[in-house]
């Protein structure tokens, strides 16, 4: 389980843009963050990953305390982020894209074989365009090429900034479904921020909404419609 605990972030200091986060992402379980533009949910997984050192509070993976654990050493923790904007290697080949997920592990070829082959079972289609440049893919493919480059680490909780930003609706519909089936078929654990608050909710287990950097409302997804009436969601 991933725990967050009265987590203050800013990027000056004694200037919070998050002031007592609070959050918990469980094993198979996909838990959402929402909140209007500028209240922190895209600060909170920068904070969480360690690319912010937080000026107070605790972040615990598995009971273990990573407030001074660095970045990479967090991934080998088990714990991976995708930020909003691709960052794929166009002019590589979709397999030369994966294998740079493994790059902690680059001298264990056993190893990695078996998680590319992983990633394969779990996006056929990747196997099938593993020669071809990345570039070539549709954009719900490129994301799945980085999802599955995310996944050869084996990370336990995964952090994910807006995945559908840019997309289409029918593409942004597979990257929520690679989303669901890495929760049902993975047993992930996966902290979702997101602008697309109906398909946000239609895949959460868990909800947390902020204001002004602070807990505003959470539970579970079914709770979220008298929300709606009372708060900034239409």
């Amino acid at each position: 389980m991933l725990e967050v605990r009265n987590l203050d972030v800013g990027y000056y200091k004694d200037l919070n843009i998050l002031s007592g986060l609070n959050l918990d992402v469980k094993p198979g379980q996909i838990a959402t963050i929402l909140g209007a533009n500028g209240v922190g949910k895209s600060t909170s997984l920068k904070a969480i990953y360690g690319f912010l050192r937080p000026n107070g509070g605790t972040i615990r993976l598995d009971g273990q305390d990573l407030m001074d654990v660095p970045t990479h050493k967090r991934i080998l923790k088990g714990l991976a982020y995708i930020p909003q904007h691709p960052g794929i290697f166009r002019d590589m080949s979709v397999e030369d894209n994966l294998l740079l997920g493994a790059w902690t592990f680059r001298r264990d070829t056993a190893r990695i074989r078996e998680r590319l082959e992983a990633n394969y079972a779990r996006f056929p289609i990747l196997r099938d365009k593993r020669r071809q440049n990345t570039g070539e893919l549709s954009g719900g493919q490129q994301r799945m090429v980085e999802i599955g480059r995310t996944l050869m680490g084996d990370p336990k909780v995964l952090l994910v900034d807006e995945p559908t930003a840019g997309l289409s609706k029918i593409l942004a519909e597979e990257v929520y479904q690679m989303l669901r089936d890495l929760r049902d078929r993975d047993n992930l654990g996966i902290l979702l921020v997101d602008q697309e608050i109906r398909h946000a909710l239609r895949i959460a287990d868990y909800v947390y909404v902020l204001e002004l950097g602070r807990n505003k409302f959470e539970g579970p997804p079914s709770e979220f419609g008298d929300l709606q009436k009372a708060f900034w969601v239409a």
